[in-house]
């Protein structure tokens, strides 16, 4: 896709049309609701259009985006950590399922969720961009800011701390 010799309206409508799903999944597996990981990706969208004519790279774009997504889902995070931090009664609302085995189904989904949650942040984030939205060890550096032999070690340790948190312990 070649990005260059578009003005940011085509640019950024293209990009939204090829990638806005998959940065609302990434974002959903980090701040675990749809509403707000929605709202994570469109101001990712809004900031890059506004910033599109100093984007030093436009082939880089993507990755960009991929980044202000990760660091936008982290402040949502850090922000609902306040919250819930000084309001006891803040609740998550759960899903009633109509069948047994869409009820099997989001509790397998949720336990994954639970225990991706328990991971270091920098783990969660490699895991969900390896493994959900299926990015290379290069694209994975690229998006997150860090060297390819960090994604290794993160990705590697995450895993195994997800084996070891999702064992049965039967």
């Amino acid at each position: 896709m070649t990005l260059t010799v578009w003005d940011a309206d085509e640019a950024v409508a293209e990009l939204y049309g090829a990638h806005y799903r998959s940065l609302v999944r990434l974002s959903v597996l980090l701040v675990r609701d749809v509403g707000t990981a929605e709202e994570v990706v469109q101001d990712a969208f809004v900031a890059m259009h506004g910033r599109w004519g100093r984007l030093r790279d436009p082939e880089k774009a993507l990755a960009y985006l991929r980044q202000a997504v990760v660091n936008r889902s982290r402040s949502v995070l850090r922000h609902r950590g306040v919250v819930e931090r000084h309001d006891a009664r803040a609740t998550v609302a759960g899903v009633v399922p109509t069948t047994e085995e869409a009820a099997l189904r989001h509790e397998r989904r949720a336990r994954v969720l639970d225990a991706l949650r328990e991971l270091p942040t920098r783990q969660r984030e490699v895991l969900a961009l390896r493994y959900y939205l299926d990015l290379s060890e290069a694209d994975i550096a690229v998006s997150l800011g860090i060297s390819r032999g960090a994604v290794k070690s993160h990705a590697s340790r995450g895993a195994a701390a997800l084996r070891s948190l999702l064992e049965d312990p039967s």
